[in-house]
Parts: C-alpha cells; sequence; structure tokens
C-alpha cells in the first residue's frame, strides 16, 4: 500500500537561521523515511515560530491539524524531519493522540518508521526528544545571558539596541567574533550627539534646579527643541512628534547610561500561561521590569557621560519622593479590555488608553496633559468613553452587517469604500538591501586600504552601488494596491458567517480576537457624543504593533 505523507517542519529565525536551508535538509531526511513507503503529497513548514510555542498557534501546525478533520484530505500520515523541531516539551503527548484519533499515523526518522501508539519505547523516545528540546533551548538562554552580563560588566560593550536620545553610536572596530568579523559585523560605543546632548543636560539642570517634567516639556517646545520622535523620524513614523511630552523627559531622567557606564537587565521576558486553566495553550512572552538591584553595570566608565552620578542620583531621589520611584515595583492588575488598541480620540486621532473606573473598562485620551504646549490645541483636557456603552450597539451592528439579507448591499458598500493609495510594499525590503549595500561598501573602502587589487575593488564596488541604486528607486517608486474585486470581498465575508452568535458567546480574549480579525476601528468624536465604526476585511487592521501612547519614546532606555 502506497503511503500517503503530509510533510511537518519548523524553523527559527531567532538565531538568524535560513529558512530554505533549514527546510530542505528537512525535507531531505523525511524524504528519506517516506519515499521507502509512499510520497509527500502535502507540506506544512513554520517560519519563524519558536518550538516554545503550541501547535494551535502555529500557523501551519494549526493549517495541519484542521486538515485532520477533512474526511477527504489527501495524506494518510505526518512525517517529521527532526523531532526537536517538532515538538517541545510535553507537546508530542499533547499532539500524537490527536493524530491517532483521527487514524493518522506519525512517522520520525529516529524510530525507522511509524511511532507505535502501543509501544513504551517508542512513546519514552519521543518523550525524551521533547525533554531534550526543552534542555537545549533552556541551556542557550542561561548560556546567552550570562555571555551578555559578563560583556556589559566586564567589558562595557554596547549589546545593540536604539541609542539613548543625547547619545548616537560611534564605530569601535570589528567584531570580537572572529567569523562575525569576517562577515563584516562591527563593535559600537556610545558618543554625545552634538545637537542632542546639551538638551539631556539641560533637563538635568532644569530638573534639579526645580522645574517639573510637564514645565520641562513646555519650555523645550516653546524653544523648538524637536522632541526624541521629531528628531529620528526614520524610526519613529508611527509617533507624531508634535511636541515633548511628560513620558519622554521621564524617561530621560531615569536612564543610568547618562552617567557614562553601560547598564543591561534593566528588563527581562517572562513566559507567562496564556490560561491557567489550559495549559495545553502554552505561554506568552512579556516584557516586564527587573529589579534596579538586579540591572548589571559597566565597571568602568565606557562612554562620555552626558550627567555626573551625584547629580543623576538627586533626580532619582526627587523622582523618588514625587511618588516616582515605586511605579515599577507596584503590583499590578491585569485588567481586560475588549477594545484595546481599537478605540481612537476623534479630536487628535490618537489611540485612548484604557483605564479602569468604577469596577468597569473605560476609555480615555488626555492628549493636552501629557504635550507640553499641547494644550494651545482645541482638546478637552479629557475625553472619556465607557466599553460598555459601546459593546452592545457595536454587536448588534455587526450582526445586522453580515446578516444573509445584507451581505450584497455590504460587500458592494465594501467594494465602493476601496481606495487606490498609493502605497510601498517594498520599501521595508529596499532599505535593508540599501543599508546591506552601506556595509559591504564599507567593507570594501577597508579591503582597498588593507591592500587588496584595487581593480577588484573597483568590480566589486561598481556592482553594490548599482544594487544600491535601483534600491533607492524602489523606494521611491510609488505602487498602488490593487483592488479586491467583488468576488474577492465576498469571499472574505463569507468566512465571517454567524458573526453575532460567536459573539454572543465569546469571551472577553476571543472577542477582542474577532473585532481585530474584521480590522475594526472606533473613533470617538466627544463633541457630537458618537462612534464612528469602520471594518476594513482582507486587510492589515490599522495601527496594530504600533506604539499607543504616540511621543513616550520607549526605545530611549
Amino acid at each position: 500500500m502506497t503511503i500517503r505523507f503530509a510533510f511537518y517542519g519548523r524553523v527559527s529565525t531567532e538565531d538568524q537561521q535560513d529558512p530554505e536551508a533549514s527546510r530542505n535538509w528537512q525535507m531531505s531526511r523525511a524524504r528519506a523515511l517516506a519515499d521507502r513507503h509512499g510520497a509527500i503529497v502535502a507540506e506544512y513548514f513554520d517560519i519563524g515560530q519558536s518550538r516554545s510555542i503550541p501547535w494551535k498557534r502555529r500557523p501551519q501546525a494549526s493549517a495541519l491539524l484542521v486538515a485532520l478533520k477533512r474526511p477527504d484530505r489527501d495524506f494518510d500520515a505526518v512525517v517529521v524531519g527532526e523531532p526537536q523541531r517538532a515538538f517541545y516539551g510535553n507537546q508530542y503527548s499533547l499532539t500524537f493522540p490527536v493524530l491517532a484519533h483521527y487514524g493518522v499515523s506519525l512517522w520520525v526518522p529516529e524510530v525507522g518508521g511509524a511511532v507505535d501508539p502501543e509501544s513504551e519505547a517508542h512513546d519514552l523516545i519521543m518523550s525524551v526528544f521533547g525533554g531534550m528540546s526543552k534542555g537545549e533551548r533552556t541551556r542557550i538562554r542561561i548560556r546567552v545571558r550570562t555571555a551578555m552580563a559578563a560583556q556589559a560588566q566586564v567589558e562595557g560593550r554596547f549589546l545593540g539596541g536604539r541609542p539613548p536620545y543625547g547619545y548616537r553610536l560611534l564605530d569601535a572596530g570589528p567584531h570580537a567574533n572572529p567569523a562575525k568579523a569576517a562577515d563584516g559585523r562591527r563593535l559600537h560605543v556610545l558618543e554625545p550627539d552634538p545637537l542632542a546632548g546639551p538638551i539631556v543636560k539641560r533637563i538635568f539642570s532644569e530638573y534639579l534646579g526645580g522645574l517639573g517634567i510637564f514645565a520641562i516639556a513646555e519650555g523645550l517646545t516653546g524653544d523648538g527643541v524637536l522632541s526624541p520622535s521629531a528628531y529620528d523620524r526614520a524610526r519613529n513614523r508611527h509617533r507624531t512628534g508634535v511636541a515633548w511630552s511628560k513620558g519622554a523627559i521621564r524617561v530621560i531622567l531615569t536612564n543610568p547610561r547618562y552617567t557614562g557606564r553601560q547598564v543591561w537587565n534593566k528588563q527581562r521576558k517572562d513566559e507567562v500561561l496564556l490560561d491557567v486553566e489550559d495549559v495545553a495553550l502554552g505561554h506568552e512572552t512579556k516584557l516586564r521590569w527587573n529589579d534596579r538591584d538586579d540591572w548589571v553595570w559597566s565597571t568602568d566608565v565606557v562612554h562620555e557621560p552626558l550627567v555626573d552620578v551625584e547629580s543623576f542620583e538627586r533626580a532619582q531621589a526627587l523622582m523618588t519622593g514625587h511618588g516616582r520611584g515605586r511605579s515599577r515595583t507596584r503590583t499590578r492588575v491585569r485588567r481586560d479590555y475588549v477594545l484595546r488598541g481599537l478605540v481612537h480620540c476623534g479630536v487628535c486621532e490618537r489611540k485612548m488608553q484604557g483605564q479602569w473606573n468604577h469596577e468597569r473598562p473605560y476609555y480615555r485620551c488626555r492628549y493636552p496633559r501629557e504635550y507640553g504646549l499641547a494644550n494651545r490645541v482645541e482638546h478637552p483636557s479629557n475625553v472619556y468613553i465607557a466599553e460598555h456603552d459601546v459593546l452592545p450597539v457595536l454587536d448588534g451592528w455587526l450582526a445586522g452587517l453580515f446578516a444573509p439579507a445584507e451581505l450584497d448591499r455590504t460587500v458592494a458598500a465594501m467594494w465602493e469604500a476601496q481606495v487606490d493609495d498609493p502605497v510601498d510594499p517594498a520599501a521595508a525590503r529596499a532599505e535593508q538591501v540599501v543599508q546591506e549595500c552601506d556595509t559591504k561598501l564599507a567593507r570594501y573602502r577597508a579591503a582597498l586600504e588593507a591592500g587588496t587589487d584595487p581593480a577588484l575593488v573597483a568590480g566589486w564596488t561598481a556592482q553594490v552601488q548599482s544594487e544600491r541604486a535601483a534600491a533607492l528607486g524602489a523606494v521611491r517608486a510609488p505602487v498602488t494596491r490593487p483592488r479586491m474585486s467583488r468576488d474577492e470581498i465576498r469571499a472574505v465575508v463569507d468566512a465571517l458567517q454567524n458573526v453575532h452568535d460567536v459573539l454572543v458567546a465569546a469571551d472577553t480574549a476571543d472577542k477582542a480576537a474577532v473585532y481585530r480579525q474584521l480590522g475594526l476601528r472606533l473613533t470617538y468624536r466627544p463633541e457630537e457624543r458618537t462612534v464612528r465604526a469602520d471594518v476594513h476585511v482582507g486587510a492589515q487592521p490599522w495601527g496594530y504593533g504600533e506604539c499607543p501612547r504616540g511621543d513616550l519614546n520607549p526605545h530611549a532606555r
């Protein structure tokens, strides 16, 4: 009997693996096993997914689980190239019973064929591989963190990321790792920015002189000093940059790197259970602040300080006295906001923040209270809207919008509402190519100075400059997003049947997920006391992944 196999593989790009190369060797191992008994007829390969993520939350693995349930599926067995890539921890014990339930066998090279559900030896082998996968990940994490702590403390090395406002990066020579140095990687150190550096000194001086953070923000904005987001627009396009905010001032005043020492481990990544009632859903990563005692400081001063240690400590004492020093260690209560990130202020167009009040979720915008001189804008000091006033009307509107009798009208309205906005889908890739070309050109100049044949270097340079020019052209060339046809819109809408039933039965997290899949955007206009709801089906929802608080400039930490 010829067996039809579905191949499953996975690659994580966290350690800069080549997805194509990883897929090829995993597929080769799978074919070496499967070709003796049949052929691989389907492929499910996850790219950029951590091994710790359960199958239900990996896009391709989840699609494979869905395909299992179809009576007309085109495969009889699942083959993996390496079990450590497919299973982590107890994932095998959670996944294999599902495969067996639907009559689909699991084949792995390590057992030389199909895993026997009745074999204790096979079950032990697969469990061991899951444990090895978990142990390998844990061991790598410990090794990397220990090495980074030593590099920060002993060497004072800049470990990457954005430089704090007031500094810029200065080349410090080739990377200490010979392999990375051969690939053109360089080390960097911080040096004062000639324009922004004096602003940092001014902020500390004024704060220690008695001015509050809002008064400092007003003074800088009034003097025409660009805020951190406005000063570096290339990396802050999603922020307004209109004025200095209290948050930006506070971040600068609490950043110890201005004392000339490198500081690492201010934050950590914790893995938190998605649902304590259903451990099989796995974890999500949360970024949390470490206690100050856990920060790793460089032993010596490693870059030019903008503030002396005494002034910095005085600033921290002042902020602690104003109630700021305890903010990172207080116990936080998890609040559920169904419309988190979806509600926008109709006055300033900024996302409104969640605010728990009277045991209920609200959304607020305090634009004039956060930005210096923002009170010159016609904006109420506080804009509030209650979630419980919006949800019933919103759910009813969505139910009517996608009701069978209204589908034709909805599809027609969505088709007519499309706008031929000029977009540039290749901009990100083109900018990356430009950066890579600049790196290569710098490497070629170094090779020329080291004595490499000038004719050879000239050939390399000409080729890279040609690639760079083409990439710049792609960045500037506008591309128009193709309009979806009525049939394409109808196909997307058909997948959203029974929206009302889903919303009524859904819990907070599921309902929020439905709203995001619909591409929902709510705009509250306080002067009219109305909420405008827009649905953008079939496209990336507005603004997800963007900073919700405008100009707080968290990268300056």
